[in-house]
């Protein structure tokens, strides 16, 4: 007997059709790395016409996938949101199994994996030594929805110059972790990451790559000061 169509349909059957299809997920890869691309750019990271893009383009921005810039004459493209990516990056995760090393050793992607902006916080192999750091040296603490932090944590991230720490509201977890897409390992998230971030690039420890390298905003670079004022805090040589 053949079963009656639900009227529930799981979002998630409409998502991973979506991803599914070749030149989408070729379009959603070549965005992975936070850059704004342009349709005629995807089309050919796409491998597809112009006007198969723009359909292809048009169902990402409907299911929530991707989001469109208007910049004068001209529209680019972004993944959506921080979740979108973090599921996106997950699935590589996954598919990368096995070429995963070969695949960060690409010259376009060392910057990403040295350092980068992980929405709002440090990504990439700077940002699991601040993980490490604050969690081995008992910086932070493990809690009911994440991670606390201690009276250490407090004299260290002073001793960096941060002293006006972030409130999370009752609902909001102050750090946890994040699994990062290049390292396989967690780096930090949450408000007091985001923080950390904002404080490095202040300071002058890190700034944001050029407009014209791969990965756009989002990848950084560690300056002279850095690494000689962050690197040691790290425990990095």
């Amino acid at each position: 007997m053949k079963r009656a169509a639900t009227a529930h349909e799981p979002r998630l059957a409409r998502v991973a059709a979506m991803v599914a299809e070749p030149a989408r997920a070729r379009m959603l890869a070549h965005l992975l790395d936070g850059a704004h691309a342009s349709a005629s750019e995807l089309a050919l990271a796409g491998g597809v016409a112009a006007s198969t893009a723009s359909a292809h383009l048009a169902q990402l921005v409907d299911a929530g996938l991707l989001a469109c810039d208007p910049r004068g004459r001209h529209r680019y493209f972004r993944i959506a949101d921080g979740e979108v990516a973090h599921a996106l990056q997950s699935l590589a995760l996954v598919a990368e199994r096995g070429t995963h090393e070969r695949a960060w050793q690409h010259p376009d992607r060392a910057p990403l994996r040295e350092a980068r902006c992980c929405y709002g916080h440090l990504g990439g192999r700077l940002g699991v030594a601040l993980h490490d750091r604050l969690v081995r040296g008992g910086g932070l603490s493990s809690g009911a929805q994440g991670f606390e932090l201690t009276d250490a944590g407090r004299a260290w991230l002073n001793a960096l110059g941060l002293h006006a720490l972030p409130r999370p509201s009752a609902s909001q977890r102050l750090a946890y972790g994040c699994l990062d897409w290049s390292e396989r390992r967690d780096h930090l998230a949450g408000p007091l990451a985001r923080a950390l971030l904002v404080h490095f690039l202040e300071r002058g420890w890190l700034r944001r790559a050029g407009p014209g390298a791969r990965g756009g905003h989002r990848a950084l670079a560690l300056t002279p000061t850095g690494r000689r004022e962050l690197l040691p805090q790290l425990a990095i040589e």
